[in-house]
């Protein structure tokens, strides 16, 4: 396989920049590349290769905090807001500070008429003013470290509204202050609950609203440390507060609302971080619709990106992308507070048999793994379970064991199986006494074992002892109130531990340095063009992928001596910069076995090239290939993340069917292979109706090749469509018949 595949995203100013000898600009925010600049630790394109996290301890957990437009007139909404803070500075420890040049106190505390007169250098600086940009150099001259800019009517608003956000954006990159929003709101200083025990939730939110779901979990017991509402991100981002919470030793996982990415490249390296500290990360991602994407813009002023792009960027990374708030509280509270698995098996226990068999379906169209519990493990249910009952999985008890020292028998039983690491008890309605005695006895199971036990109350009620005393109650038991939210929040927790206990981070093994093959590619490119199929076949080349034997003519002469030197049979094509689909204009002639026929179509390609009014730089002689799985593999460019690579079904089928796999470079051999295993042509590479096994190893490596291409030539390549690409026969290679490429 190809060396050093793996690499990182070449799309700012800053790639070119250090092509050329330069040293890039630094922006003060800029610290992953400032540090990494420092240690050696950039990627082939200059761009760092780790997170910068921020230290948002004084953010969070401020010693001193000044409100800068404080009121405490009655009506006004400022007066509101500047109570809570009050309130919350005391709850937190901090001393906070009025500022109004009118006044001189604010509900009874000492007021001032501007943060350089305050007594002491305050950590957090919270702006109720509406242009929040003259305050912004006061703040720098104070050594402010933090602000928070509540005022609206920025990126949101539209073009006027962009503006004064770049403007603002400007302001704070110059000051060395840190700010929160603007559009943002009281969020981050709410009252979090400190009687709960056991790893939190970290929330993190663009819209403030759609928290709110995540934040109410602790009145069912779940723990909340921290709430992150970015607003319009024109600083602080989501990727940063990614990056912090998943450095905090009491996070369990953190809960996402996200409306747009600021920045790909940042959020990636984000989740990264992530991952590799284990921290689950759980996100709503708006935009999956044309409609989405475009409220979503309205709303925050920021690309949503290609969705499909957004979806595998977010796979690659394991951040688990769900669709409800429903889902976000249920997944983010099970991953924050369960174990690590000791086996992925899930055993679905029931007093019905139709409850049992429903949710098995459920689970097992979702991918959950159902084992068949072993002949022993049946019969030792069945001391308890009448013979009638079905306990292969789902274990079906018929109900009345559960009402007496039977039921507890069974869930240890159950539990005990090795191969068994979920515990699923479905119960669709009270049935008192018997569902309080069920529930307890999972509750006291639970307490006993490090597997997960997970209860579906379905009772529409809610208010019912055995649901919020009993259940709630509980620390390790995960409540759910529908099949389905248990059993995505379910998968997601497997997966997420399969993730985490194989990642290895791609950064880590970026290339750092050009390839030999970069300098060739770059002598090929020219600025603003599209590439003829001969110059981009001798890309491909560069870059070690395989074409077939060929030559440029431009005579028939040529083309027959071209044809003796190829061997035939040949295929000929006309080459030309601006030519992209040749078969539908008739410029292409296959199984051409003579002389003649070579004559003979020489004259016809170059007749239809003229009358198309196309340019031709020649006619390629071909060799033909023998026929094998067609692919194709190509390069494009995502507003968000610049480079990604594709895989799919070539020829007319890419067309048609749309059967493809994208991927967000960096990434390695593994997601090169899932990309393989996602497409739903996968069993033509594997060999259908007798035709032989096709070369994945082959496929995989011109994978990885074009991703070092999209890396090295990001900032020029502008698009790449190898198809189709011959996938031959295991053992055989893979060999690029036709290619496009166009430079920016």
């Amino acid at each position: 396989m190809l060396g050093s595949t793996h690499g990182t995203l070449t799309t700012d100013l800053r790639a070119r920049v250090v092509a050329c000898g330069e040293q890039p600009h630094a922006a003060v925010h800029d610290t992953a590349t400032a540090d990494a600049t420092a240690a050696g630790d950039l990627d082939v394109s200059g761009r760092a290769l780790h997170a910068a996290v921020p230290d948002l301890d004084r953010f969070f957990r401020p010693e001193s905090v000044a409100v800068v437009g404080a009121s405490d007139a009655d009506g006004r909404p400022n007066a509101g807001i500047t109570r809570q803070l009050i309130a919350w500075a005391e709850r937190v420890g901090a001393r906070l500070y009025p500022v109004h040049p009118t006044r001189t106190t604010v509900f009874g505390l000492p007021c001032h008429p501007s943060v350089g007169e305050l007594p002491e250098q305050v950590d957090l600086a919270v702006l109720l003013v509406g242009d929040p940009v003259p305050v912004i150099e006061e703040l720098a001259e104070a050594k402010v470290k933090f602000a928070v800019a509540f005022a609206s009517g920025f990126a949101e608003t539209g073009e006027e509204g962009a503006a004064a956000q770049a403007r603002l954006a400007g302001a704070v990159e110059r000051s060395g202050v840190r700010l929160l929003g603007p559009n943002t709101n009281l969020n981050a200083f709410q009252d979090f609950r400190d009687d709960l025990d056991g790893p939190a939730i970290a929330l993190i939110t663009q819209s403030g609203h759609q928290g709110r779901p995540v934040y109410a979990l602790q009145e069912l017991g779940v723990r909340l440390s921290h709430w992150a509402p970015t607003g319009n991100e024109a600083d602080l981002e989501s990727a940063d507060f990614i990056s912090y919470f998943a450095q905090q030793p009491e996070v369990g996982a953190i809960a996402c609302y996200v409306e747009g990415l600021k920045d790909g490249r940042s959020f990636l390296l984000a989740a990264d971080r992530a991952a590799q500290a284990g921290v689950p990360v759980v996100a709503v991602k708006v935009g999956r619709t044309e409609a989405g994407a475009r409220m979503a813009a309205s709303h925050t002023g920021k690309l949503t990106g290609a969705d499909q792009v957004v979806d595998a960027a977010m796979r690659q990374f394991g951040v688990i992308r769900v669709d409800g708030l429903d889902e976000l509280q249920d997944t983010a509270a099970l991953l924050a507070r369960a174990r690590k698995p000791v086996a992925d098996g899930v055993v679905v226990y029931s007093i019905s048999g139709g409850t049992g068999a429903h949710f098995s379906d459920l689970a097992t169209a979702a991918g959950l793994n159902l084992p068949r519990l072993s002949a022993a493990k049946q019969a030792e249910l069945h001391e308890w379970i009448p013979d009638y009952l079905e306990v292969g999985n789902p274990v079906d008890n018929g109900g009345h064991p559960v009402g007496d020292w039977r039921g507890r028998k069974i869930i240890d039983a159950i539990l005990a199986d090795p191969a068994v690491g979920v515990l699923i008890c479905p119960i669709t309605g009270p049935f008192p006494p018997m569902s309080d005695r069920l529930a307890q006895d999972l509750v006291d199971a639970a307490e006993a074992t490090e597997k997960l036990v997970c209860v579906v109350w379905g009772s529409p009620v809610g208010t019912e002892a055995a649901y919020r005393e009993t259940l709630l109650g509980s620390s390790r038991v995960a409540t759910f109130r529908t099949f389905g939210n248990c059993i995505s929040a379910v998968r997601a927790y497997l997966d997420h531990h399969r993730f985490t206990a194989s990642y290895r981070s791609p950064f880590d093994e970026a290339p750092r340095t050009p390839s030999p093959s970069f300098r060739k590619a770059q002598a090929l490119m020219r600025p603003g063009r599209q590439l003829s199929e001969h110059a981009a076949k001798q890309l491909l080349r560069a870059y070690g992928i395989r074409v077939p034997r060929e030559q440029l003519v431009t005579s028939a002469a040529a083309a027959v001596r071209a044809a003796g030197l190829v061997g035939y049979p040949v295929v000929m094509k006309a080459s030309g910069a601006q030519l992209a689909h040749k078969s539908e204009l008739g410029l292409v002639k296959i199984g051409l076995t003579s002389a003649s026929q070579i004559r003979d179509a020489y004259r016809e390609l170059t007749d239809i090239a003229k009358y198309e009014g196309v340019d031709l730089d020649g006619v390629l002689v071909c060799q033909m290939v023998e026929r094998g799985v067609e692919m194709v593999v190509g390069v494009t460019q995502d507003a968000l993340f610049g480079p990604t690579v594709t895989v799919g079904l070539g020829g007319v089928l890419v067309e048609v069917l749309r059967d493809a796999s994208v991927r967000v470079p960096p990434f390695g051999e593994a997601d090169a292979r899932s990309m393989l295993g996602e497409l739903r042509g996968h069993a033509l590479l594997e060999g259908v109706r007798g035709a032989p096994a096709a070369d994945v190893d082959a496929l995989v490596e011109v994978v990885l090749r074009v991703q070092r291409m999209a890396l090295e030539l990001g900032d020029v390549l502008a698009e790449l469509d190898i198809n189709p690409l011959m996938v031959l026969r295991r053992g055989q290679g893979a060999v690029a018949l036709d290619a496009l490429a166009v430079c920016r």
